[in-house]
């Protein structure tokens, strides 16, 4: 039988990892619902528990480990930590998808001091994440139940600013078509402060990857690509940091990171620039944006 933690390692698919068929025997179901978007169900395996968007299968969308909290269990939640490699003491931080609330804590226990957005659009998933995943908000941790771009937007108008933004938006399909765009992803480059981290958890192998790629690099320029099971795009605004800063970080760092399952040794190969994508790549647009179409198959 497959250990469990190659079991972890093969489950790095983040918001939308498949792996366990409704008939997999050894789940146990503790929810399940039907949102105004969703269907919801969490369940308990191997040790883990999870939160699942699918609907004929037990997708792993969040999962915690039942022995250890503080521990991240899928590959694009420890890539998306990166960031922190770009800013090491980020004082706001935004975090547009919630699931079951992973990265807030992650985020919250890293970074105590900072103030945390945490938006989704589904008040049953914060609900779910609450009761199941222990979400706790507070003074410095604002939960908002509201579509990702509407926030973003409204955050724009209010001239707010983080130092830190990470785009982790999924429904049971993939990233909403909406925040896929060049457009989007201007508005959110305006909340970002001096020298702000934009980290957006995406999939390692699909049709849209060229397109995302040249789109992000239509807004930022260069990029870099972390990929495993997803890929994290990480962008800094103004410029990349040289590689002998990210180095810097990751051993002040290293300490703190090691709890939640993160080895710098595992971490830092991964970050390269990308720019291997086709002359001529279309980059998505509120115009351009078939996400179904050009995801399907992947």
């Amino acid at each position: 039988m497959m250990s469990t933690m190659r079991l972890r390692c093969l489950l790095g698919l983040g918001a939308l990892a498949t792996l366990l068929a409704t008939g997999a025997a050894s789940e146990e179901i503790l929810h399940r619902e039907r949102s105004l978007y969703r269907n919801i169900v969490v369940y308990e395996d191997q040790g883990l528990r999870c939160m699942s968007f699918g609907r004929n299968t037990l997708a792993r969308q969040s999962c915690v480990s039942l022995t250890n909290r503080d521990e991240l269990i899928f590959n694009y939640t420890r890539m998306i930590m990166a960031s922190l490699y770009l800013n090491p003491a980020p004082k706001r931080i935004l975090i547009v998808g919630l699931g079951g609330g992973t990265l807030v804590h992650a985020f919250q226990r890293l970074a105590p001091d900072a103030e945390i957005d945490a938006v989704e659009i589904d008040d049953a998933v914060v609900q779910v994440a609450r009761k199941y995943f222990g979400l706790e908000s507070g003074p410095r941790t604002r939960i908002s139940v509201e579509d990702g771009r509407v926030f973003v937007k409204r955050a724009q108008r209010r001239g707010e600013k983080y130092d830190l933004i990470v785009l982790d938006a999924f429904d049971h399909e993939y990233i909403p078509e909406h925040m896929l765009t060049r457009e989007f992803l201007i508005e959110v480059r305006s909340l970002l402060s001096d020298r702000g981290v934009l980290a957006g958890n995406t999939f390692s192998t699909s049709k849209l990857f060229d397109h995302e790629s040249a789109t992000y690099y239509s807004v930022f320029g260069d990029f870099f690509g972390l990929k495993q099971n997803n890929r994290v795009i990480l962008v800094r605004l103004g410029d990349l940091p040289a590689k002998a800063d990210i180095v810097r970080n990751a051993d002040l760092l290293d300490a703190r990171l090691k709890p939640l399952g993160i080895d710098k040794a595992w971490l830092l190969p991964q970050i390269v620039i990308e720019h291997d994508w086709p002359a001529g790549t279309r980059v998505l647009t509120d115009q351009y944006s078939p996400s179904n179409l050009l995801n399907s198959g992947r």
